[in-house]
């Protein structure tokens, strides 16, 4: 089911510190924090809980003297704390000047997000986006283009506008608009080829909220050029709007080919996990046989015949454990996360189930047998019954990491957690 080989467009690699993005490299999951960088103990915080739920590059505003001032500072905490995730600074209107007065700021960053609409207007826009790739050059950076439909630039469009008005049969006007878009990039990719930026050190964005307008701008884009692409909508929305939005048009371009890394910018409810938007960029490429990054929980949603509270909760209870394992379980089992297990309510579609995952628990359902049979590997390997089945359940799952995704020399320590009367 992992590591479908679709076919990906040819694009060139960009190194953000020891992350590979383009050229073939696995698709890269992003994030962006949301707390003040000046704050320097509140970033790290964030910064290291979006690494922990696997963010392989987390994105932070830059946008004052003293948000700048504070990035040195953030990367060596992060250091202390073994977390050596690239970060990335989020520049809009002054980020020449940063850079220019600060530069521990530039040096610490792995990549520069550089917005075209925001770098200035006028005859200041060319010196202010010529200083901001001169200092990429400088501090040999990797900088993303990043033009949003909210923020284009006004005078790029009003020029492409007056151009197709005065032809013979003009474009609908949402033509102009993903044009715009797109000119805006690459112009701007170009120009800072031509100052001096390897191309090997450019990624492209062109991102808008609606999912038909994103898909057929990334459509068009990836067919006029080679840099890598980042996808994702500008503001996906709450909850399971957001969710289903960024699923919806990422899901199209990915099975084309299209993208290199990906960011789900949900808006967090009150008192929100930003690291949910983590978790659903690694959802989509892991449900679509993109990547794996956590054991899967196949669940059945549960109907009349399932006595429904308790394989719910074992469910909830299992997929978090397995997820909060991860941080630990990624260096010390390695594989793991291609691991399937299944959580079955009743014995319609339970035994089938659970043989095909790696691990699966058919429970009882209304009027049946009140025991609970567990398959290993497409096995039948015990029956639990009682009122500690989720606890044995979850022994076992610890042990079939244990058992199947520790390295050879490393067995000694595995351990068998598996009560006697449990194992096989």
């Amino acid at each position: 089911m992992f590591d479908i080989q679709i076919p990906r467009r040819p694009t060139r690699k960009v190194m953000i510190g020891n992350i590979a993005v383009g050229g073939g490299a696995p698709i890269v999951v992003q994030s962006m924090t949301n707390t003040d960088t000046a704050d320097i103990q509140s970033t790290v915080e964030q910064v290291h809980a979006l690494w922990q739920a696997g963010s392989e590059l987390v994105r932070i505003t830059v946008n004052t003297i003293e948000a700048a001032r504070a990035v040195p500072y953030i990367r060596d905490a992060l250091a202390q704390r073994g977390c050596n995730v690239p970060l990335i600074g989020d520049f809009h209107f002054n980020g020449h000047k940063l850079l220019t007065a600060e530069p521990a700021c530039a040096e610490a960053l792995a990549k520069y997000r550089i917005n075209p609409g925001n770098v200035g207007r006028g005859a200041k826009r060319d010196e202010q986006f010529a200083t901001l790739i001169e200092t990429a050059c400088r501090h040999d950076k990797p900088i993303r283009v990043g033009v949003n439909w909210g923020s284009l630039d006004q005078a790029h469009l009003a020029r492409l506008m007056d151009e197709n008005a005065h032809r013979t049969q003009p474009h609908e006007a949402e033509w102009v608009m993903r044009e715009a878009l797109i000119t805006s990039a690459l112009e701007s990719a170009h120009k800072a080829e031509e100052i001096g930026l390897p191309a090997d050190r450019i990624i492209l964005s062109c991102k808008l909220s609606s999912v038909q307008d994103l898909i057929s701008t990334y459509q068009e884009l990836s067919s006029r050029t080679d840099y890598p692409l980042h996808l994702g909508l500008t503001e996906a929305g709450m909850g399971s709007k957001g969710i289903v939005a960024s699923t919806a048009a990422l899901a199209v371009l990915l099975q084309q080919g299209i993208g290199d890394t990906i960011r789900i910018s949900l808006t967090p409810e009150p008192g929100g996990d930003r690291t949910r938007e983590v978790i659903v960029a690694q959802e989509i490429l892991q449900t679509m046989g993109m990547r794996s990054f956590t054991p899967l929980v196949v669940a059945c949603p549960g109907c009349g015949r399932t006595t429904s509270t308790v394989f719910q909760q074992l469910a909830q209870d299992i997929q978090r454990h397995l997820r909060e394992q991860m941080p630990v379980w990624r260096s010390r089992h390695p594989g793991v996360e291609t691991m399937q297990v299944a959580v079955m309510g009743c014995v319609v579609n339970g035994p089938g189930e659970s043989r095909h995952a790696n691990i699966g628990i058919s429970l009882p359902g209304t009027g049946e047998v009140p025991v609970a049979p567990v398959y290993v590997d497409g096995e039948k390997t015990v029956t639990l019954k009682g009122d500690r089945i989720a606890e044995e359940f979850q022994a076992i799952v610890e042990q079939y990491v244990l058992d199947h995704y520790t390295a050879s020399a490393d067995m000694t320590e595995a351990k068998k957690i598996i009560p006697l009367h449990l194992q096989p």
